[in-house]
């Protein structure tokens, strides 16, 4: 398992990181036990954010008193200083610390800048110098905007998409990233869901100097990162030389290599799915008609990617029927970090269904 340093911060953490956005979807006790299983499994840096209801909470209690033995990340939608203090507080008594290890707008349409007239920057220098923040970072969907983030060398950290389905130009913005000394923290790893071999996912983020942070829910889910330590990263007792070599060690640096079959399984995915696709963020909802956008515009992808019958069920023929109530109001594009042109998505994802549904189709 690699080591990553997240740019000049300073914050050092294992190559394989905890992304706690699913956890609201369980209850408290089970979000504790999988926050405490992956401490246990080597994880050290964990990431959630005002928005994800009470994702923080559950760190907060599953990390109560062993504060100094882990990375907290989160993030404010504020766009106000006044709100973005009041975000911060609840944050800091949402998670039982008095202090952030990394604080991130959360998906900006704007890099935020000392004298913009939005006040934002200089909120967060605030809080840097009281101490209730050690790091400045930012996250984004829109490429445009994160190259202006990192053009401006104001932020310490860039969370930002980032899986083997990445083009040159997501490629070029990582490098970027590294040559001014910021830190990459990769979200939607397994895009949104429609990735499914966490081992080709994790050989193609070792070849880079980003630190992915992987969506979890359940243990199971868990299990499948927790165990590329077990098959990469020395113990502590092996890295003092008790049991390993010095080759054996620096291997293990290497994180999980990537192989021809490896190679071959990104290569199909690559050509099966490059192009607009739904990431599932959700920032597109609600609908004005109901429709869960969020899975019905990438319901093409999901059906032949994961298995089919629950998703020909009554009721998700149900939902995506509702495709055609489409009053093209726009209000999902406006919305998308992607610049997708939703209705369009959607109607094609409902053509295909109906297609699937009367066996003209097969999956």
């Amino acid at each position: 398992m690699r080591t990553i340093t997240l740019g000049k911060t300073g914050i050092t953490t294992p190559q394989n990181a905890f992304g706690a956005l699913p956890i609201q979807r369980v209850d408290m006790e089970t979000a504790v036990k999988i926050l405490h299983k992956a401490y246990e499994g080597g994880m050290t840096f964990f990431d959630t954010a005002r928005a994800y209801s009470d994702s923080e909470e559950k760190l907060g209690a599953a990390f109560d008193g062993m504060r100094d033995k882990i990375y907290i990340a989160s993030k404010t939608m504020a766009k106000t200083p006044e709100a973005f203090e009041k975000d911060l507080e609840t944050t800091l008594n949402n998670l039982r610390t008095d202090y952030l290890d990394l604080y991130q707008f959360h998906c900006v349409n704007q890099c935020y800048r000392p004298g913009d007239g939005t006040g934002m920057y200089e909120a967060m220098l605030k809080a840097k110098a009281q101490g209730k923040i050690r790091h400045i970072g930012i996250t984004a969907h829109k490429i445009g905007i994160a190259e202006e983030i990192v053009e401006s060398n104001l932020y310490e950290t860039l969370q930002f998409p980032f899986s083997y389905l990445a083009t040159d130009r997501d490629i070029a913005l990582v490098k970027a990233c590294a040559d001014a000394g910021m830190g990459f923290i990769a979200m939607k790893g397994l895009s949104g869901g429609l990735l499914n071999n966490s081992k080709a996912c994790m050989a193609f983020m070792s070849q880079y100097d980003v630190l992915p942070i992987w969506g979890i829910q359940s243990e199971e889910e868990l299990d499948e990162w927790l165990a590329f330590f077990d098959n990469t990263q020395a113990s502590s007792s092996d890295v003092d030389g008790l049991n390993n070599t010095t080759e054996d060690v620096a291997e293990s640096e290497k994180g999980i290599a990537m192989t021809p079959e490896l190679q071959a399984i990104i290569d199909k995915d690559r050509a099966e799915l490059l192009g607009d696709f739904c990431r599932g963020c959700g920032y597109c909802m609600p609908c004005a008609v109901g429709i869960q956008i969020n899975q019905c515009a990438r319901m093409a992808q999901l059906i032949r990617r994961s298995p089919s019958a629950n998703w020909l069920s009554e009721q998700w023929q149900a939902e995506m029927m509702k495709i055609e109530n489409c009053i093209n109001c726009g209000a999902c594009m406006k919305h998308c970090p992607y610049e997708l042109k939703t209705p369009e998505l959607l109607r094609k994802n409902l053509e295909d269904y109906k297609d699937i549904l009367a066996g003209r189709v097969t999956v």
